[in-house]
């Protein structure tokens, strides 16, 4: 028998998403700008439009095929270009605060979502149907924002060279040690393929998440 599929819920897990991965990428964009490279912004990323930040696979398959499968939503957009050279000062160090944005946007849209759950609340048990209803099905829409991003930003942070963690711990180490973890760059995808094959993904990423959740739920 095929899985009952609730289609508000997979539209609103979907619509987050594409918003939340726009406001993570602007975030990248923003900060990159702020530190001296104009790169990101001549090229129209930095901007909350989605169109300018969405990978056909990472921002519309993956998720959708998860979503289907009742796996956790998580998916990528097309990471914003970055010129070393532009930086100012320590590159290393501005790298690592452009990384760092892109999963720290994430946790104030949670912390934000989080927050208008609260308001809701009395709301949604009030007398009056109409905005009882309309309580419950925004509801839904900011749990999700709150899970969606918390799940965002810790998967991000998981220091692994392609991840936005794998860049903060680069910009953390010293010089010689920061040069040896950047090799491992080219394998990056191979050791999450591996990590999420043996379930250690799952493992590094539920307890901070959980975490999270709790707190902010």
């Amino acid at each position: 028998m095929l899985p009952t599929i609730d289609i508000t819920q997979l539209l609103a897990g979907f619509v987050v998403l594409i918003a939340s991965l726009s406001v993570h990428e602007a975030a990248h964009a923003w900060s990159a700008d702020r530190l001296g490279d104009e790169t990101a912004r001549r090229l129209g990323r930095l901007s909350l439009n989605p169109a300018v930040h969405v990978d056909p696979i990472g921002t519309l398959l993956f998720p959708l095929i998860a979503m289907l499968s009742n796996l956790p939503i998580i998916g990528w957009a097309k990471p914003v270009p970055v010129s070393i050279a532009r930086l100012r000062g320590n590159w290393r160090q501005k790298f690592m605060l452009i990384a760092a944005a892109g999963p720290a946007s994430n946790l104030v849209l949670a912390a934000g979502a989080a927050i208008a759950l609260r308001i809701l609340a009395p709301v949604e048990s009030g007398g009056d149907a109409i905005a009882a209803s309309v309580a419950n099905r925004l509801e839904l829409l900011f749990q999700t924002a709150v899970y969606v991003n918390v799940l965002l930003a810790v998967f991000n942070m998981v220091p692994v060279p392609p991840l936005d963690g794998g860049n903060v711990l680069a910009g953390l180490l010293p010089g010689r040690v920061a040069h040896a973890f950047d090799s491992l760059r080219p394998y990056g995808f191979l050791i999450l393929y591996g990590l999420m094959l043996t379930g250690m993904l799952t493992t590094i990423i539920s307890p901070p998440a959980t975490f999270l959740l709790s707190w902010l739920l």
